[in-house]
Protein backbone atom coordinates (compact mmCIF):
# COMPACT_ATOMS: atom_id res chain seq x y z
CA UNK A 1 0.00 0.00 0.00
CA UNK A 2 1.62 3.25 -1.15
CA UNK A 3 1.86 6.50 0.81
CA UNK A 4 -0.84 5.58 3.30
CA UNK A 5 0.66 7.92 5.89
CA UNK A 6 0.03 10.93 3.61
CA UNK A 7 -3.29 11.34 5.43
CA UNK A 8 -2.59 11.77 9.14
CA UNK A 9 -5.32 10.67 11.50
CA UNK A 10 -6.89 7.75 13.33
CA UNK A 11 -10.40 9.07 14.04
CA UNK A 12 -13.31 6.94 12.77
CA UNK A 13 -14.27 9.56 10.17
CA UNK A 14 -10.77 9.71 8.69
CA UNK A 15 -10.25 5.94 8.85
CA UNK A 16 -13.46 5.42 6.88
CA UNK A 17 -12.48 8.15 4.40
CA UNK A 18 -9.07 6.55 3.78
CA UNK A 19 -10.72 3.17 3.18
CA UNK A 20 -13.10 4.68 0.60
CA UNK A 21 -10.25 6.58 -1.04
CA UNK A 22 -8.21 3.40 -1.41
CA UNK A 23 -11.18 1.66 -3.03
CA UNK A 24 -11.71 4.37 -5.66
CA UNK A 25 -7.95 4.75 -6.21
CA UNK A 26 -7.86 1.35 -7.90
CA UNK A 27 -10.26 2.60 -10.59
CA UNK A 28 -10.33 5.53 -13.01
CA UNK A 29 -13.72 6.79 -11.82
CA UNK A 30 -14.22 10.54 -11.50
CA UNK A 31 -14.19 11.76 -7.88
CA UNK A 32 -15.69 14.88 -6.31
CA UNK A 33 -14.17 15.88 -2.97
CA UNK A 34 -16.22 18.17 -0.74
CA UNK A 35 -14.84 19.90 2.32
CA UNK A 36 -14.27 23.22 4.04
CA UNK A 37 -11.37 25.49 3.12
CA UNK A 38 -8.11 24.15 4.51
CA UNK A 39 -9.49 20.70 5.35
CA UNK A 40 -7.03 18.84 3.10
CA UNK A 41 -8.82 18.29 -0.21
CA UNK A 42 -5.62 18.34 -2.27
CA UNK A 43 -3.92 15.99 0.20
CA UNK A 44 -6.76 13.51 -0.31
CA UNK A 45 -6.52 13.88 -4.10
CA UNK A 46 -2.76 13.20 -3.98
CA UNK A 47 -3.42 10.19 -1.73
CA UNK A 48 -5.82 8.76 -4.34
CA UNK A 49 -3.32 9.36 -7.15
CA UNK A 50 -0.40 7.88 -5.16
CA UNK A 51 -2.35 4.68 -4.55
CA UNK A 52 -3.58 4.31 -8.14
CA UNK A 53 -2.08 2.59 -11.17
CA UNK A 54 -1.23 6.09 -12.45
CA UNK A 55 1.07 6.92 -9.52
CA UNK A 56 4.15 7.02 -11.76
CA UNK A 57 2.52 9.62 -14.06
CA UNK A 58 1.86 13.34 -13.59
CA UNK A 59 -0.38 14.77 -10.90
CA UNK A 60 -1.48 18.20 -12.12
CA UNK A 61 -3.22 20.46 -9.56
CA UNK A 62 -5.28 23.37 -10.92
CA UNK A 63 -6.99 25.99 -8.78
CA UNK A 64 -9.95 27.10 -10.91
CA UNK A 65 -10.69 29.99 -8.57
CA UNK A 66 -7.19 31.45 -8.84
CA UNK A 67 -7.10 31.65 -12.66
CA UNK A 68 -8.94 34.57 -14.33
CA UNK A 69 -12.01 33.44 -16.24
CA UNK A 70 -10.67 34.81 -19.52
CA UNK A 71 -7.60 32.56 -19.56
CA UNK A 72 -8.86 29.45 -17.70
CA UNK A 73 -9.88 27.75 -20.94
CA UNK A 74 -6.42 28.33 -22.42
CA UNK A 75 -4.78 26.99 -19.25
CA UNK A 76 -6.89 23.83 -19.27
CA UNK A 77 -6.91 23.02 -22.99
CA UNK A 78 -3.86 24.89 -24.32
CA UNK A 79 -3.71 27.34 -27.25
CA UNK A 80 -2.15 27.80 -30.65
CA UNK A 81 0.25 30.55 -31.62
CA UNK A 82 -1.65 33.73 -32.46
CA UNK A 83 -4.93 32.48 -30.95
CA UNK A 84 -5.18 35.71 -28.94
CA UNK A 85 -3.09 38.73 -28.06
CA UNK A 86 0.03 37.56 -26.26
CA UNK A 87 -0.09 33.99 -27.61
CA UNK A 88 3.39 34.18 -29.14
CA UNK A 89 3.77 30.40 -29.29
CA UNK A 90 1.71 27.24 -29.04
CA UNK A 91 1.28 25.85 -25.56
CA UNK A 92 0.02 22.61 -24.03
CA UNK A 93 -2.83 22.79 -21.54
CA UNK A 94 -3.15 21.01 -18.23
CA UNK A 95 -5.23 18.20 -19.72
CA UNK A 96 -2.48 17.34 -22.21
CA UNK A 97 0.13 17.43 -19.45
CA UNK A 98 -2.00 15.13 -17.30
CA UNK A 99 -2.42 12.50 -20.04
CA UNK A 100 -2.38 9.01 -18.42
CA UNK A 101 -1.99 10.74 -15.05
CA UNK A 102 -4.36 12.68 -12.81
CA UNK A 103 -5.66 16.25 -13.02
CA UNK A 104 -6.97 17.79 -9.81
CA UNK A 105 -9.40 20.67 -10.30
CA UNK A 106 -9.76 22.55 -7.03
CA UNK A 107 -12.57 25.08 -6.50
CA UNK A 108 -14.47 23.56 -9.41
CA UNK A 109 -17.51 25.62 -8.44
CA UNK A 110 -15.69 28.75 -9.68
CA UNK A 111 -15.41 27.46 -13.25
CA UNK A 112 -17.23 29.80 -15.71
CA UNK A 113 -20.33 28.40 -17.42
CA UNK A 114 -18.82 28.69 -20.91
CA UNK A 115 -15.82 26.60 -19.83
CA UNK A 116 -18.10 24.06 -18.16
CA UNK A 117 -19.57 23.12 -21.56
CA UNK A 118 -16.16 22.12 -22.94
CA UNK A 119 -15.15 20.49 -19.69
CA UNK A 120 -18.25 18.26 -19.77
CA UNK A 121 -17.18 16.97 -23.18
CA UNK A 122 -13.70 16.15 -21.86
CA UNK A 123 -15.23 14.11 -19.02
CA UNK A 124 -17.48 12.20 -21.41
CA UNK A 125 -15.10 11.62 -24.34
CA UNK A 126 -11.63 12.79 -23.30
CA UNK A 127 -11.61 15.04 -26.39
CA UNK A 128 -11.00 18.79 -26.66
CA UNK A 129 -9.44 21.43 -28.93
CA UNK A 130 -6.80 23.95 -28.08
CA UNK A 131 -7.91 27.58 -28.22
CA UNK A 132 -7.50 28.73 -31.82
CA UNK A 133 -7.37 25.21 -33.27
CA UNK A 134 -9.90 22.83 -34.84
CA UNK A 135 -7.75 19.76 -34.29
CA UNK A 136 -9.20 17.30 -31.77
CA UNK A 137 -6.85 16.13 -29.03
CA UNK A 138 -7.46 13.16 -26.74
CA UNK A 139 -6.32 13.02 -23.11
CA UNK A 140 -6.55 9.97 -20.87
CA UNK A 141 -6.46 12.00 -17.65
CA UNK A 142 -8.14 10.81 -14.48
CA UNK A 143 -10.25 13.70 -13.10
CA UNK A 144 -10.55 14.56 -9.42
CA UNK A 145 -12.45 17.74 -8.57
CA UNK A 146 -12.98 19.52 -5.26
CA UNK A 147 -15.10 22.30 -3.83
CA UNK A 148 -16.06 23.97 -0.57
CA UNK A 149 -19.34 25.21 -2.06
CA UNK A 150 -22.87 23.89 -1.73
CA UNK A 151 -23.09 22.52 -5.28
CA UNK A 152 -26.80 21.75 -5.04
CA UNK A 153 -27.42 25.43 -4.37
CA UNK A 154 -25.07 26.44 -7.20
CA UNK A 155 -27.03 24.19 -9.58
CA UNK A 156 -30.36 25.56 -8.35
CA UNK A 157 -29.13 29.13 -8.90
CA UNK A 158 -27.96 28.24 -12.45
CA UNK A 159 -24.32 28.96 -11.59
CA UNK A 160 -23.24 25.39 -12.31
CA UNK A 161 -24.48 22.97 -14.96
CA UNK A 162 -26.61 20.20 -13.51
CA UNK A 163 -25.41 17.59 -16.03
CA UNK A 164 -21.79 18.42 -15.24
CA UNK A 165 -22.37 18.24 -11.49
CA UNK A 166 -23.90 14.77 -11.61
CA UNK A 167 -21.21 13.62 -14.05
CA UNK A 168 -18.50 14.84 -11.67
CA UNK A 169 -19.90 13.19 -8.56
CA UNK A 170 -19.62 9.59 -9.76
CA UNK A 171 -18.04 9.17 -6.34
CA UNK A 172 -18.39 11.86 -3.69
CA UNK A 173 -15.95 11.98 -0.78
CA UNK A 174 -16.61 14.32 2.14
CA UNK A 175 -13.69 15.47 4.28
CA UNK A 176 -14.72 16.19 7.89
CA UNK A 177 -13.66 19.56 9.33
CA UNK A 178 -10.78 19.46 11.79
CA UNK A 179 -13.02 20.32 14.75
CA UNK A 180 -14.82 16.96 14.30
CA UNK A 181 -11.66 14.84 14.23
CA UNK A 182 -10.90 14.62 17.95
CA UNK A 183 -7.37 13.50 18.80
CA UNK A 184 -6.33 13.78 15.16
CA UNK A 185 -5.65 17.42 16.07
CA UNK A 186 -2.80 16.32 18.37
CA UNK A 187 -1.47 13.82 15.82
CA UNK A 188 -1.38 16.51 13.15
CA UNK A 189 0.27 18.92 15.60
CA UNK A 190 3.04 16.38 16.27
CA UNK A 191 3.55 15.91 12.53
CA UNK A 192 3.88 19.65 11.97
CA UNK A 193 6.17 20.05 14.98
CA UNK A 194 8.62 17.47 13.57
CA UNK A 195 8.47 19.16 10.16
CA UNK A 196 9.24 22.63 11.49
CA UNK A 197 11.84 21.48 14.03
CA UNK A 198 13.87 20.17 11.09
CA UNK A 199 13.11 23.12 8.84
CA UNK A 200 13.98 25.86 11.35
CA UNK A 201 16.54 23.94 13.43
CA UNK A 202 14.49 24.45 16.60
CA UNK A 203 13.97 22.07 19.53
CA UNK A 204 10.40 22.30 20.77
CA UNK A 205 9.72 21.85 24.49
CA UNK A 206 6.12 20.75 23.91
CA UNK A 207 2.60 21.66 25.03
CA UNK A 208 1.35 21.70 28.59
CA UNK A 209 -1.63 19.35 29.26
CA UNK A 210 -3.96 22.36 29.34
CA UNK A 211 -2.38 23.70 26.17
CA UNK A 212 -3.00 20.39 24.38
CA UNK A 213 -6.60 20.40 25.61
CA UNK A 214 -7.02 23.93 24.32
CA UNK A 215 -5.89 22.77 20.87
CA UNK A 216 -8.55 20.05 21.03
CA UNK A 217 -11.33 22.46 22.03
CA UNK A 218 -10.57 25.28 19.60
CA UNK A 219 -13.03 25.24 16.61
CA UNK A 220 -10.35 25.64 13.88
CA UNK A 221 -12.28 27.74 11.32
CA UNK A 222 -9.28 27.47 8.99
CA UNK A 223 -8.97 23.71 9.55
CA UNK A 224 -5.63 21.94 8.95
CA UNK A 225 -4.12 24.92 7.16
CA UNK A 226 -4.73 27.10 10.22
CA UNK A 227 -3.27 24.46 12.55
CA UNK A 228 -0.14 24.11 10.41
CA UNK A 229 0.43 27.87 10.31
CA UNK A 230 -0.14 28.11 14.05
CA UNK A 231 2.43 25.41 14.84
CA UNK A 232 5.04 27.09 12.66
CA UNK A 233 4.36 30.49 14.27
CA UNK A 234 4.61 29.02 17.76
CA UNK A 235 7.94 27.33 17.11
CA UNK A 236 9.51 30.33 15.40
CA UNK A 237 8.12 33.24 17.43
CA UNK A 238 8.28 31.49 20.83
CA UNK A 239 11.67 29.90 20.00
CA UNK A 240 10.56 26.36 20.91
CA UNK A 241 9.27 27.43 24.33
CA UNK A 242 6.92 25.25 26.43
CA UNK A 243 3.41 26.25 25.32
CA UNK A 244 0.75 26.99 27.96
CA UNK A 245 -2.87 28.06 27.29
CA UNK A 246 -2.02 31.70 28.02
CA UNK A 247 0.82 31.62 25.49
CA UNK A 248 -1.21 29.70 22.95
CA UNK A 249 -4.09 32.16 23.18
CA UNK A 250 -1.90 34.98 21.89
CA UNK A 251 -1.49 33.22 18.54
CA UNK A 252 -5.02 32.00 17.88
CA UNK A 253 -6.76 33.81 15.05
CA UNK A 254 -10.05 34.04 16.94
CA UNK A 255 -8.49 34.46 20.38
CA UNK A 256 -10.90 37.20 21.47
CA UNK A 257 -13.89 34.94 20.87
CA UNK A 258 -12.44 31.91 22.63
CA UNK A 259 -10.86 33.16 25.84
CA UNK A 260 -13.11 30.73 27.73
CA UNK A 261 -11.19 27.83 26.19
CA UNK A 262 -8.74 27.90 29.10
CA UNK A 263 -9.96 24.94 31.13
CA UNK A 264 -11.74 25.57 34.44
CA UNK A 265 -13.13 22.20 35.68
CA UNK A 266 -15.61 23.71 38.17
CA UNK A 267 -16.94 26.27 35.71
CA UNK A 268 -17.05 23.75 32.88
CA UNK A 269 -19.03 21.20 34.93
CA UNK A 270 -21.47 23.84 36.15
CA UNK A 271 -22.08 25.17 32.63
CA UNK A 272 -22.62 21.69 31.23
CA UNK A 273 -25.23 20.88 33.90
CA UNK A 274 -27.03 24.15 33.22
CA UNK A 275 -27.16 23.40 29.52
CA UNK A 276 -28.48 19.87 30.12
CA UNK A 277 -31.24 20.98 32.51
CA UNK A 278 -32.20 23.87 30.25
CA UNK A 279 -32.54 21.55 27.26
CA UNK A 280 -34.61 19.02 29.23
CA UNK A 281 -37.04 21.72 30.42
CA UNK A 282 -37.32 23.21 26.93
CA UNK A 283 -37.93 19.78 25.36
CA UNK A 284 -40.61 18.96 27.95
CA UNK A 285 -42.37 22.23 27.22
CA UNK A 286 -42.23 21.75 23.45
CA UNK A 287 -43.63 18.19 23.64
CA UNK A 288 -46.52 19.41 25.79
CA UNK A 289 -47.33 22.27 23.42
CA UNK A 290 -47.16 20.07 20.33
CA UNK A 291 -49.43 17.42 21.90
CA UNK A 292 -52.09 19.96 22.86
CA UNK A 293 -51.85 21.80 19.55
CA UNK A 294 -52.28 18.59 17.54
CA UNK A 295 -55.40 17.70 19.52
CA UNK A 296 -57.02 21.03 18.64
CA UNK A 297 -55.91 20.94 15.00
CA UNK A 298 -57.22 17.41 14.39
CA UNK A 299 -60.61 18.27 15.85
CA UNK A 300 -60.81 21.60 14.02
CA UNK A 301 -59.96 20.08 10.63
CA UNK A 302 -62.57 17.34 11.05
CA UNK A 303 -65.41 19.74 11.87
CA UNK A 304 -64.37 22.67 9.65
CA UNK A 305 -66.09 21.35 6.46
CA UNK A 306 -69.45 22.10 8.06
CA UNK A 307 -68.85 25.79 7.27
CA UNK A 308 -71.75 26.84 9.46
CA UNK A 309 -72.12 30.50 10.53
CA UNK A 310 -71.83 29.81 14.22
CA UNK A 311 -68.84 27.46 13.94
CA UNK A 312 -66.23 28.87 16.33
CA UNK A 313 -62.95 29.63 14.63
CA UNK A 314 -60.01 27.87 16.24
CA UNK A 315 -57.67 30.20 18.06
CA UNK A 316 -54.28 28.77 19.14
CA UNK A 317 -53.75 29.01 22.84
CA UNK A 318 -50.62 30.42 24.38
CA UNK A 319 -49.18 28.27 27.12
CA UNK A 320 -47.14 29.58 30.04
CA UNK A 321 -43.42 28.94 29.70
CA UNK A 322 -41.96 25.96 31.54
CA UNK A 323 -45.40 24.60 32.62
CA UNK A 324 -45.59 20.79 32.77
CA UNK A 325 -48.50 19.07 31.01
CA UNK A 326 -51.63 18.39 33.13
CA UNK A 327 -51.62 15.14 35.06
CA UNK A 328 -54.93 13.99 33.51
CA UNK A 329 -55.17 15.62 30.08
CA UNK A 330 -58.32 15.24 28.02
CA UNK A 331 -58.10 12.11 25.86
CA UNK A 332 -57.41 12.56 22.16
CA UNK A 333 -60.45 11.43 20.13
CA UNK A 334 -60.10 8.65 17.60
CA UNK A 335 -60.88 9.36 13.95
CA UNK A 336 -64.14 7.37 14.24
CA UNK A 337 -65.21 9.43 17.27
CA UNK A 338 -64.39 12.67 15.46
CA UNK A 339 -66.36 11.57 12.37
CA UNK A 340 -69.32 10.48 14.49
CA UNK A 341 -69.27 13.79 16.36
CA UNK A 342 -69.11 15.76 13.09
CA UNK A 343 -72.07 13.89 11.59
CA UNK A 344 -74.16 14.29 14.77
CA UNK A 345 -73.44 18.03 14.93
CA UNK A 346 -74.21 18.47 11.23
CA UNK A 347 -77.58 16.70 11.58
CA UNK A 348 -78.48 18.77 14.63
CA UNK A 349 -77.59 22.08 13.00
CA UNK A 350 -79.34 21.16 9.75
CA UNK A 351 -82.55 20.20 11.62
CA UNK A 352 -82.18 16.53 10.65
CA UNK A 353 -82.11 17.32 6.90
CA UNK A 354 -79.84 14.63 5.43
CA UNK A 355 -79.32 16.36 2.10
CA UNK A 356 -78.15 19.60 3.72
CA UNK A 357 -76.07 17.69 6.26
CA UNK A 358 -74.34 15.66 3.51
CA UNK A 359 -73.64 18.86 1.58
CA UNK A 360 -72.15 20.53 4.66
CA UNK A 361 -69.97 17.50 5.37
CA UNK A 362 -68.80 17.26 1.76
CA UNK A 363 -70.07 13.71 1.24
CA UNK A 364 -72.93 12.12 -0.71
CA UNK A 365 -76.31 11.59 0.87
CA UNK A 366 -75.91 7.85 0.30
CA UNK A 367 -72.61 7.85 2.20
CA UNK A 368 -74.19 9.85 5.00
CA UNK A 369 -77.04 7.34 5.27
CA UNK A 370 -74.55 4.47 5.44
CA UNK A 371 -72.54 6.17 8.19
CA UNK A 372 -75.68 7.01 10.21
CA UNK A 373 -76.55 3.35 10.13
CA UNK A 374 -72.99 2.23 10.94
CA UNK A 375 -72.76 4.53 13.97
CA UNK A 376 -76.36 3.81 15.09
CA UNK A 377 -77.25 7.50 15.11
CA UNK A 378 -80.79 8.76 15.69
CA UNK A 379 -82.03 11.48 13.36
CA UNK A 380 -84.35 13.95 15.03
CA UNK A 381 -86.35 16.41 12.99
CA UNK A 382 -87.19 19.58 14.85
CA UNK A 383 -90.60 21.09 14.24
CA UNK A 384 -90.26 24.72 13.30
CA UNK A 385 -93.35 26.61 14.48
CA UNK A 386 -95.28 28.57 11.89
CA UNK A 387 -94.90 32.27 12.53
Amino acid sequence: MKHETAIVGQSPLISQLKQLALQVAETDITVLIIGETGSGKEVLARFIHANSLRSDKNFIPVNCGAIPAGILESELFGHEKGAFTGAVQSRKGYFESADRGTIFLDEIGEMPLETQVKFLRVIETGEFQRVGSSETIYSDARIIAATNKNMYQAVAEKNFREDLFYRLRSVELQIPPLRERGRDILLLSETFVHEFELKHKIVFEGFSPDGAEMLMRYPWPGNIRELRNLIESLLVLEKGKYITPELLEKHLVQKNRYKSLVHDPARSEKNELQVIFSNIIQLRQEVSEIRLLLQHVVQARAIAPLLLPDFPEYQPQSYPALQPPPENPAPILSLDDIEKKSITEALERCNGNKRKSALALGITERTLHRKIKAYGLQVHHQVVPTP
